[in-house]
């Protein structure tokens, strides 16, 4: 469902939100051994031990990622995820699949939740 822009309310203090400034240092060469471990650690145990790719990725992600300056940090760990996916993945096999569409939003979820900013860096 769609907002007309005529009722969507504008924040009074909009004009003093913060510049922020974001940066990626990250390169091809580290993202292909994260890629190829995660598909290998992923197709080797048939998907179950997917945590540990998404884990993975989302470390290398975040440790190349600055804003204002200030380095992300992924705090999530793959032995966390697992007890997840365990049940997600038996959620699906039981509907034939259907429970699938709210293992994305879920995972997307647990990953944000899961992200901080470097107090050390």
């Amino acid at each position: 469902m769609s907002v007309p822009i005529e009722n969507v309310a504008i924040a009074p203090n909009a004009s003093r939100l913060p510049h922020l400034q974001f940066g990626f240092t990250g390169g091809a060469g580290g993202w292909l051994g994260v890629g190829i471990g995660g598909f290998f650690v992923t197709v080797l145990t048939l998907g179950i031990c997917y945590p540990w790719a998404v884990v993975m990725t989302y470390r290398w992600k975040t440790k190349h990622t600055w804003i204002n300056g200030q380095r992300l940090r992924f705090t999530g760990s793959a032995p966390g995820l697992f007890g997840h996916w365990i049940k997600w993945l038996l959620l699906c096999i039981i509907t034939i699949g259907i429970y699938g569409f709210w293992v994305y939003p879920r995972l997307q979820k647990w990953i944000v939740e899961h992200q901080e900013l470097d107090p050390t860096s």
